[in-house]
């Protein structure tokens, strides 16, 4: 109770600081709790110093003189190591004459005074502070090392580790748009100018555009290296910019994003976009213009974020309208960046500028594994660069994709091995999957593809009748151009769902989820036109096989049993089966994509055990249909499942399966897909069971392939599955004909099966409290039951369903409790290879759990 209040009192507080109250508007509960006036007004320049809010613009100028602010400001962000504030230059730099180098030496020179690690300063001011010292970790051990070298001096006189800084800035990068502003000068200052830097001073007080291209850049840098002059990075509403690799980027783990910037930044370089301007990003991440101004500033002083320059600014004027287009209530927000106007020439240019609305653009969604096996891809030193931005960033924009799959190329032909090769394997999947999207899924019958497989590549030439046939109909067609950023799932969930909601709808056409799925998926809303990937979260569980069995008519034998449930023994589906496959509701319990493959002779144990966290789903298998080896033999069969002229390929010819069972395989995919129509990718596996057709008799050879699971998204950890993917998106013309329409059909269609088994059969569903029994006249009872043969069981059962007597051992409550309720037996769900069946179990099968 005591949090609650003081959460109700401190956002009284900020709303009362957000409307500028003065002591004596205040309500007398904020008046009673503060005590004085005088810490209000300490509320209030705490609360503006953590917003790193401009004084002229903010309640603080009514509290404290503007020299009093800044002093306690800078206190502040020395104490937290915190981001130099870029945006109040004016005066930070210009008034107390404190440039970002002498900050950062100082904020070094303190950590190292206090003798603590590296890694306590924050991730971007320890990357700006590498770019302007030239300190960075390797730098800073090597300073401390020979510190602390001179034992019982660096005790006494900590000062030592300041003589072993730099005294001077390091040449940093300067864009020809940036500004440059004069500081205030004193005279002796002044009288030690040369002519040359006299004559730029009065050039920069002169002119109203102040470009640091106008200026020599010899003279400005000297002028810059001695804190004559600071460069202004001016951001307008209508800029656009794009995000590129984090050259440079320091990654210390200890992190606490105090700084409001800081915090942004990570948000925009995975909301950014080339095609939206810095205020349509504002208004996609609910901030304020100001702040997003503030980061994307930042970006571009360490060279992480480039400015698309429009060419037909060349032509207006300084003070055109375009250039003033910010209203009023942004005056604030143009002058914290900067209020100069800038003229720029057509040599910085950038090619990226140009006009992208002819490209799709495609977001390929992948989880933090493959940074790190991108990270230990030591045979190309872009790789590294590369993993650092999309880690760090959360994003890998499409100019760099090209960059990538170079890196990727260059590990071609190198043999790998342990966990190396598990590496090589994303890497080859990575490569092939972005060639494809890049591509447009497009090949023609001159051309190879190349499937990099273990150590080795294997060249798949296309076939000249199938693959000319489907260039030719490409050709009479307008080609369909593709842009591809790779997008990281853990960034994406930091984001609001109204911000991610924006993020999908403003930027991409298309999202491509990959496989295995994390626990961290995001999932696109209906909202977004294609998602090649999982059509709702129910599909991630074992809801999908059921719907899949149901759907075919064809599928394993399968048991659902509930949570909570105790098994004394196994029931007949399970009893006498040789090992079987456990499938957990709970991913955290049974690992979803390695799945627990359980002997028999401990199968009771190990449900017994998962049951008490989750519902399972089992599918016992008997020594027939296991090999030599104790293994089960699946098939995967990739996705799109038929060709664009609506024909199923033969898959078994393609396998080397002989005849008759490539028939029989056709036959199922074929009548897979009439029965569910699968226009995305990814892949359908097949278990291979022994068909007990005579239990009388014995034929070693009739087996059959039944449908195990289905999977939607891109697989990388198989580089052959991946490829077989990326010929089937080319042999459907799955990106180039139109047949978005057909996918977002069959994904809406496939939602309403998924969306009406869980909502008819889990546990508050028709289905399932017809289980329990309850309130049912007796003449509607057995109807009831008749039904319940032909119909799944709910996700959730009640765990204390009444046995058909009391239990010993039990408390006089609970047997109360027990003989007041209706009695029914606990429902199982079996599937049998056709049809989904339920049926009660016998007591002897079940004990109770007292509570």
């Amino acid at each position: 109770m005591l949090q609650l209040q003081s959460t109700i009192e401190e956002q009284l507080i900020l709303r009362a600081i957000k409307e500028e109250c003065g002591w004596e508007s205040l309500p007398k509960r904020l008046q009673a709790s503060l005590n004085s006036k005088d810490e209000w007004h300490r509320r209030i320049i705490a609360h503006c110093i953590k917003r790193r809010l401009l004084w002229r613009t903010s309640f603080v100028r009514k509290v404290c003189r503007e020299g009093e602010y800044y002093e306690d400001m800078m206190r502040y962000l020395r104490k937290n190591l915190a981001l130099f504030p870029y945006h109040l230059a004016e005066y930070v730099c210009r008034s107390m004459r404190i440039t970002p180098f002498r900050y950062y030496c100082d904020m070094l020179f303190e950590v190292m005074k206090n003798e603590q690690s590296y890694d306590r300063i924050p991730n971007f001011s320890a990357a700006d502070a590498l770019r302007l010292t030239g300190i960075g970790r390797n730098e800073f051990i090597d300073i401390m090392n020979k510190c602390r070298s001179k034992k019982i001096m660096w005790k006494l006189n900590k000062s030592i580790a300041r003589e072993l800084l730099p005294t001077q800035s390091v040449d940093i990068t300067i864009e020809p748009w940036w500004g440059v502003c004069l500081v205030n000068f004193t005279l002796e200052e002044f009288k030690k100018l040369s002519e040359e830097e006299s004559a730029t001073i009065d050039k920069i007080c002169r002119e109203e555009v102040n470009a640091f291209m106008l200026f020599d850049p010899v003279v400005i840098k000297g002028l810059h290296r001695r804190g004559l002059v600071y460069l202004d990075v001016c951001v307008y509403a209508e800029d656009r910019f794009k995000v590129c690799r984090l050259e440079g980027f320091v990654s210390n783990r200890e992190q606490s994003y105090e700084d409001p910037i800081e915090e942004l930044l990570y948000a925009v370089f995975v909301v950014s976009s080339e095609n939206s301007t810095v205020a349509e990003l504002a208004t996609t991440l609910q901030v304020q213009l100001s702040q997003l101004q503030a980061a994307a500033s930042f970006a571009c002083r360490l060279g992480w974020a480039v400015k698309l320059i429009d060419p037909g600014s060349i032509l207006q004027e300084p003070n055109s309208p375009t250039k003033n287009a910010i209203s009023d209530d942004d005056e604030a927000s143009r002058t914290s960046v900067g209020s100069l106007n800038m003229s720029v020439d057509a040599a910085v240019f950038d090619q990226d500028s140009t006009d992208n609305s002819g490209y799709t653009h495609v977001a390929f969604v992948v989880d933090a594994n493959i940074t790190s096996y991108l990270m230990m891809g030591s045979v190309s030193p872009g790789l590294k660069s590369h993993a650092v931005t999309l880690y760090e960033a959360g994003k890998l924009g499409h100019a760099s994709i090209r960059d990538l799959c170079n890196d990727l190329s260059s590990l071609e032909g190198a043999k790998f091995e342990g966990v190396l090769q598990e590496f090589a394997n994303h890497a080859f999947s990575l490569r092939s999957i972005l060639e494809c999207l890049t591509s447009g899924g497009i090949t023609s019958n001159n051309e190879e593809i190349v499937s990099m497989t273990a150590g080795h590549a294997v060249v798949h030439e296309s076939d000249d009748s199938e693959d000319t046939n489907d260039a030719d109909k490409v050709s009479n067609k307008k080609i369909r151009k593709y842009n591809v950023d790779i997008l990281r799932c853990e960034s994406l969930a930091t984001l609001a769902a109204t911000t991610l909601d924006r993020l999908f709808r403003r930027n991409y056409e298309i999202v491509v989820s990959m496989l295995p799925h994390p626990h961290s998926s995001v999932l696109p809303g209906p909202k977004v036109p294609v998602h090649f990937g999982p059509p709702s979260y129910s599909s991630l569980t074992p809801w999908m096989k059921l719907v899949l069995y149901s759907a075919a008519r064809s599928g394993p034998l399968s048991v659902v049993l509930m949570k909570g449930q105790c098994l004394r023994l196994l029931p007949a589906p399970l009893s006498g089966c040789e090992k079987a496959l456990v499938w957990s509701w709970d991913e955290s319990s049974v690992n979803k994509f390695d799945q627990r493959l359980v002997k028999g002779n401990i199968l009771l144990h190990c449900l017994n055990s998962l049951l008490k966290h989750t519902a399972i789903l089992v599918q016992p298998l008997s020594k027939y249909d296991l090999d030599n080896h104790g293994n089960f033999s699946t098939m995967d069969v990739p996705l799109p499942l038929k060709n664009s002229d609506g024909s199923v390929p033969d898959i078994g010819k393609e396998l080397g399966l002989d005849m008759k069972e490539s028939s029989k395989l056709k036959f199922l995919l074929e009548n897979l897909g009439t029965r569910i129509e699968l226009w995305t990718v990814g892949y359908i596996r097949l278990l291979k069971l022994f068909k007990e057709s005579d239990p009388n008799s014995f034929a070693p050879d009739e087996y059959e392939w039944v449908p195990l699971s289905i999977e939607f998204g891109i697989p990388l950890s198989s580089p052959d599955l991946c490829y077989s993917i990326c010929e089937r998106i080319v042999s459907s013309q799955l990106l180039q004909a139109n047949l978005f329409t057909d996918h977002q059909n069959s994904m809406q269609e496939l939602r309403a099966m998924l969306q009406k088994v869980c909502s008819e059969y889990q546990a508050t569903g028709s289905t399932a409290r017809m289980f329990y029994q309850r309130d049912q006249p007796k003449a509607e009872q057995t109807k009831s039951q008749n039904k319940l043969l032909m119909t799944y069981a709910s996700q959730r059962w009640n765990p204390l369903t009444d046995p058909s007597s009391p239990i010993s051992g039990m408390s006089d409550h609970q047997r109360l409790k027990l003989a007041n309720r209706q009695r029914c037996g606990s429902e199982v769900l079996s599937f049998d290879g056709n049809i989904l069946r339920s049926y009660a179990l016998s007591p002897i099968y079940e004990t109770v759990m007292a509570l």
